[in-house]
């Protein structure tokens, strides 16, 4: 008795008694007035009751004030007095019209009472939803969203709730053990990750009040904002029996949805954050790369040309001398290699290389890159495959000359003197694929892709020259032909089982070669 259901019913007990003491307590007082009210306006006072009590205290005591108004108007005016008996027949009519509109009129009442109820509980219901807008469209950060929807939640529906987010894989966290108090912390030990898991999943509800799992003393809500879900809110009601509610659930799908929105533009805000973060280090970079490849080019040319006057000078240098003397050529030519690359990347990423697309074949190019990569392949057995039938291809000679030079480079710096290395063509569709394979070690597992990213080198820490452009340019241009470029490692990549890079030129439609005209 001792609880709200308890204290419910002796307010309707105190409405009943109220009806009843208001009714005779109106009789009493009416009865002195006999002599100058006539019946019907004392009846009127009964019906005043009546409706003064339907407004306060609702419909059963309405009908309760009705009954003891007609029986003390019966009672206490109608002749004979103080008897129950009527004489005359008017007053039985008297007494159906008044037990009639006292009940009509209750029932009105109690009607707009309740309805007044439904409203102010509307207006409280739509004003949570306002606040919790309102505090939501603030949050900047995933936390804020994560107490918030915490506190509403507890707030409206007297219910504890927990926010469980997906990492970047789609599985679902579980709660950190950092509640405050003992309820909240056997409120998240009782959450079930694998219930939560599957609600994710599937967008469904499951778990208390569904037709999943409806044993559980848990509500899984997954929060379906417009692009995916973003988590599943898991909920824990004092009363099971409110989830059953219709509005009730409607409320808890609109706060729902607010949450799972407010989820999904912090996530796009971190996105764009990134994003905007991305490229301006992009541009910063490529801005510092082309200022110092601008600013080093000249003096490192000029120390290559000091180098080499200094190696055929006159009177010849001693051994040591010349040997000092190869070696500061040798370094001033590897710094002007890498200055020249980093020009070129900032170059073609800004879109300031012009392309001279010529229609030619593909053995003068491959000729002048194995000229130009000698050097470096001098340790090196280097064949070629290329097919005589091969067409005719349109591209850049100079750029894809670099991009053979760079892959043959590639090819003879991270394989040991006397490794083999092969540059071989096949038609392929409406393409033609050109390989540049190898038989060393072939390429860290699981890194092919990464490899031609800018900055990045096959080996993360090698005594090896160079800074991990060679591959970046060579996507670069390969790519802005409308080509491809990959790379791959052992027997299913390359015949002779070591690291391959290929990369393929569209065949297009060579022009027509013009006929000789025989003059007679």
């Amino acid at each position: 008795a001792g609880g709200p259901g308890g204290a419910g019913k002796r307010r309707r007990a105190t409405g009943y008694i109220v009806a009843a003491a208001a009714s005779i307590a109106t009789a009493l007082a009416a009865t002195p007035m006999l002599a100058w009210l006539d019946l019907a306006n004392i009846a009127m006072l009964f019906l005043l009751v009546v409706v003064l009590v339907a407004v306060r205290f609702g419909r059963g005591p309405s009908v309760m004030a009705t009954c003891v108004s007609v029986a003390c108007f019966d009672f206490f005016f109608v002749a004979p007095r103080f008897t129950f008996a009527v004489t005359d027949f008017q007053y039985l009519i008297t007494f159906v019209v008044m037990l009639a509109v006292g009940l009509i009129t209750g029932h009105l009442t109690a009607d707009l009472r309740f309805q007044a109820r439904v409203a102010a509980h509307r207006e409280r219901r739509s004003r949570a939803l306002y606040e919790f807008a309102r505090e939501l469209s603030g949050a900047l950060q995933t936390e804020q969203i994560f107490d918030t929807t915490q506190s509403v939640i507890q707030r409206a529906f007297r219910a504890r709730a927990t926010l469980l987010l997906p990492d970047d894989d789609g599985r679902l966290q579980a709660p950190a053990a950092g509640a405050h108090d003992s309820a909240s912390r056997a409120h998240q030990s009782a959450i079930d990750v694998g219930i939560a898991q599957w609600a994710y999943d599937r967008a469904e509800p499951a778990g208390l009040g569904t037709g999943t799992l409806p044993a559980s003393r848990i509500f899984y809500l997954p929060l379906q904002a417009p692009m995916r879900t973003r988590g599943v809110l898991a909920i824990e009601p004092e009363q099971r029996r409110w989830i059953l509610i219709p509005e009730q659930r409607q409320q808890l799908d609109t706060f729902a949805a607010l949450a799972a929105i407010a989820l999904e533009r912090v996530h796009y805000i971190d996105v764009a954050q990134n994003a905007l973060v991305s490229m301006e280090s992009e541009r910063l970079r490529n801005s510092l790369l082309a200022a110092l490849s601008h600013d080093l080019r000249t003096p490192l040319t000029s120390l290559v040309g000091l180098s080499e006057a200094l190696a055929g000078s006159r009177p010849a240098l001693s051994a040591a001398q010349l040997a000092d003397a190869t070696a500061l050529h040798d370094e001033a030519l590897r710094m002007s290699t890498m200055v020249a690359n980093l020009l070129d990347m900032a170059r073609i990423q800004s879109g300031e290389v012009k392309f001279n697309l010529q229609w030619q074949p593909l053995e003068e190019v491959v000729g002048s890159a194995l000229r130009a990569s000698a050097p470096q392949l001098k340790d090196h057995q280097v064949s070629t495959h290329l097919p005589p039938e091969l067409p005719l291809l349109r591209y850049d000679a100079v750029l894809i000359e670099r991009v053979l030079a760079n892959l043959l480079e590639n090819a003879a710096k991270y394989t040991p003197p006397g490794a083999r290395i092969a540059i071989s063509a096949a038609l392929h569709g409406a393409w033609i694929n050109i390989t540049v394979a190898d038989d060393g070690p072939g390429l860290p597992s699981g890194r092919e892709e990464a490899l031609f990213e800018k900055f990045t080198r096959g080996e993360r820490e090698s005594a090896k020259p160079g800074v991990g452009l060679g591959l970046a340019i060579c996507r670069a241009i390969v790519e802005a032909h409308g080509g491809r470029i990959s790379a791959g490692s052992g027997a299913a990549a390359s015949a002779l089982g070591g690291a391959a890079f290929t990369f393929t030129l569209p065949l297009g439609t060579p022009p027509a070669m013009p006929e000789e005209e025989h003059h007679e």
